[in-house]
Parts: structure tokens; C-alpha cells; sequence
């Protein structure tokens, strides 16, 4: 592998998940929606059989910008902030990266699952809070095999207390997925569909959602 693992984003992530809980620890459900930006930019080589060696293809793909939707469930922490589990879904498509006239490859199915930690600063009513976390992430093309690579995730943005128990939420969130260069992906029982050339996939996540306290 060519990348390095950004150990200052594991760090934060540590710091966060070993936060005390808090003597009124309480749980916390928030489903959300938003829209994917990114999926890097893939050089792709297609496979000749089984023989990563011999490609009769080569093209520039990307996964296309679309909405998806998730959701997490928590406790909070004495910090004040939490620790979650969340899980997101994007249903997109990989395709070739022509300006003027996209080629479609595949339909694609991207999710994050990852376990997090979030910090706040309070004020008031409105509750600032940056995240980290670290998982997976899965792809899952139609027809062939689903590929699952390690994932950090890192972000910020702000809370909105309705009530005790009911909070509006909105932020960013980025994604880096670690791919081994030079690696087959998309595998059914007789074949590789491709080889693809990258170190790491980049994807922005914009969010809109609602918080739950029990």
C-alpha cells in the first residue's frame, strides 16, 4: 500500500470513545438524510479472464454524487458529546468520467458502518460538535461481488435543541476509504470485471437530521 493511516484522526477518535459516560447517560436515535459528494476519480483496467495481467480496457470511472440516508444510535457522555454506531446508504452509479457523455458501468450501492464519537460546545440551545469515527466501507455492485475496504470518517456541525428529548442536526462529514493499489474488484464465481489503480476514495457527506433522547 502507498497511503499512510492519518493517525491524528484515530487519536481524536480515542479520546472520544474512552469519554466517561455520563450519571444520566442517555440513549440516542438519529435518523438522517442527505446527499454523497465525491468518490474519487478510479483508473480501471478490465480483466482478460482471471489474469489480472492481461487487460483489454482501460477507462477513468467515478461514483456519481447522489442522495443517501442512514442512521445512528448512541450514549451520551459526560463531555459533553457521545459515542455511536451509524450506518449510511447511498444508492448510485459507477461510471465512466467523461465531461460530455457519462458511460454507465454499474449500478453501485455504497455504505458506511462505522463507530464514532462526537464532542460538543454548547450554547445554549445551539450545540456545536465535530465527530470522528472508523469502520468500513462496503460497495456493492449489481450483478458481482461487494468489495469491503477499511474507512475513517471525520466532521462537524451543529445542533439544534427543539427540547430536552428533540434536536434538529446539520453537518459535513468526509470519508477517506483505504483500496490496496493495483487490486482486483467486482469478482463473480468465473471473473474479475476490473483492476483498479488507487490508493484512497474520498467522499463529502452533507446531512440533515433529527435527534432522539431517552
Amino acid at each position: 500500500m502507498k497511503y499512510l493511516t492519518p493517525w491524528w484522526m484515530l487519536s481524536v477518535l480515542g479520546v472520544m470513545l474512552t469519554a466517561p459516560l455520563n450519571a444520566e447517560t442517555a440513549l440516542v436515535i438519529a435518523p438522517y438524510g442527505g446527499y454523497s459528494l465525491g468518490g474519487g476519480q478510479f483508473d480501471l483496467k478490465q480483466v482478460d479472464g482471471q489474469s489480472l495481467a492481461q487487460t483489454t480496457h482501460s477507462d477513468k470511472v467515478s461514483i456519481d454524487e447522489s442522495g443517501h440516508y442512514g442512521l445512528m444510535l448512541g450514549l451520551t457522555t459526560a463531555d459533553p458529546g457521545n459515542i455511536y454506531l451509524s450506518f449510511s446508504r447511498q444508492s448510485t452509479d459507477l461510471a465512466s468520467a467523461g465531461m460530455f457523455s457519462p458511460r454507465l458501468i454499474t449500478p453501485l450501492v455504497v455504505d458506511y458502518i462505522h463507530l464514532g464519537g462526537t464532542l460538543y460546545f454548547p450554547k445554549g440551545d445551539v450545540q456545536p460538535y465535530i465527530t470522528a469515527s472508523v469502520g468500513t466501507t462496503r460497495m456493492q455492485p449489481e450483478f458481482w461481488s461487494s468489495e469491503t475496504r477499511f474507512s475513517l470518517g471525520i466532521g462537524g456541525g451543529m445542533e439544534y435543541r427543539l427540547t430536552p428529548y428533540l434536536g434538529l442536526m446539520a453537518d459535513l462529514r468526509g470519508y477517506a476509504t483505504f483500496m490496496d493499489s493495483d487490486t482486483a474488484l467486482f469478482c463473480n464465481e468465473t471473473e474479475c470485471l476490473w483492476r483498479v489503480t488507487a490508493d484512497v476514495m474520498w467522499q463529502v457527506q452533507a446531512n440533515l437530521g433529527l435527534t432522539f433522547r431517552f
